[in-house]
């Protein structure tokens, strides 16, 4: 310990700001929020933290710096698993290292710790350093994308053990009152347009399956959780334009009219899909309530 006294919650403080700060232990210790608990320059660390017998106080404090980011690198491994198999583990760490740079931890749970990097991705556009074809950066920022809000959605709120809306009740509703009629979506749902179809890739990689890389497309889809699982649903473009409206609470009404406006079917067509559509979306738990 150094000999001017400090307080437990000094130290506590200050070995926080140094061990966790991006550029490691010498700027952390430079750091506004280090100097504001305890001035001092790194060869005066001794006067802090004691050395051992082979270890310098700062090479102490360089332990605890390199296993905190490889705690980080670790919780990005996890959350982003299918990204880093697709990658390769140097290819991804190499992504999160620069992003936790960017981007570090500033929140008291981890749950948070990736929830910028498809945004990073997209902002620094990775160059085309694989053989996985051209346009391997848009793919790589699409599945980053979708298993971002595949783990968001497994930790948002839910609606299981809660009532959600019967199939028959929408059946109670008269036709002339349906499209004043507002359907309530569960927290949980999240839809997601993306410039590669994505999905079956994300599916094979999670089973341990070998997959190429599909060729660009666009698709969407729609994201939910029942039973504590998170489920995946393919959708087409009507689809999504119809449950982004009731997304933003949209009438009934008008989201169908937004449907149709993308549509490729008649308008009886769409009439007579308009009710599956709602049948198996109220099935798989899509809707809370139902208000007219």
């Amino acid at each position: 310990m150094s000999e001017q006294r400090h307080t437990l919650d000094e130290l506590q403080r200050w070995m926080q700001a140094v061990i966790m700060h991006p550029g490691g232990v010498t700027a952390g210790m430079e750091s506004a929020e280090a100097r504001d608990q305890i001035v001092c320059v790194p060869e005066q660390a001794e006067r802090i933290i004691t050395r051992s017998h082979t270890l310098s106080a700062n090479e102490r404090l360089e332990i605890y710096s390199h296993a905190y980011f490889s705690r980080l690198l670790e919780c990005l491994r996890e959350e982003y698993s299918v990204l880093a198999a697709a990658l390769g583990t140097e290819l991804f760490d190499a992504f999160a290292v620069a992003y936790l740079h960017e981007h570090p931890s500033q929140s008291y749970t981890l749950a948070r710790l990736g929830a910028k990097f498809p945004d990073y991705l997209r902002q620094t556009r990775p160059r085309d350093e694989t053989d996985v074809g051209a346009g391997w950066p848009e793919f790589m920022i699409d599945l980053a994308q979708l298993e971002r809000l595949v783990n968001e959605v497994f930790d948002s709120p839910g609606v299981e053990k809660q009532p959600l809306l019967d199939g028959s009740r929408l059946q109670t509703i008269r036709p002339e009152r349906w499209a004043a009629a507002r359907l309530v979506c569960v927290p949980c749902l999240r839809l997601v347009r993306l410039s590669y179809p994505v999905n079956d890739y994300f599916t094979a990689i999670r089973r341990g399956e070998r997959a190429l890389v599909p060729e660009p497309g666009v698709s969407h889809i729609a994201i939910s959780r029942r039973d504590y699982r998170v489920l995946r649903y393919a959708i087409e473009p009507a689809q999504f334009e119809l449950l982004s409206s009731l997304l933003d609470r949209e009438l009934v009404g008008t989201a169908i009219e937004r449907a149709a406006a993308v549509s490729p079917l008649s308008d009886v067509q769409l009439a007579l899909e308009l009710g599956n559509w709602f049948q198996i979306w109220t099935a798989e738990g899509f809707f809370s309530d139902v208000v007219v």
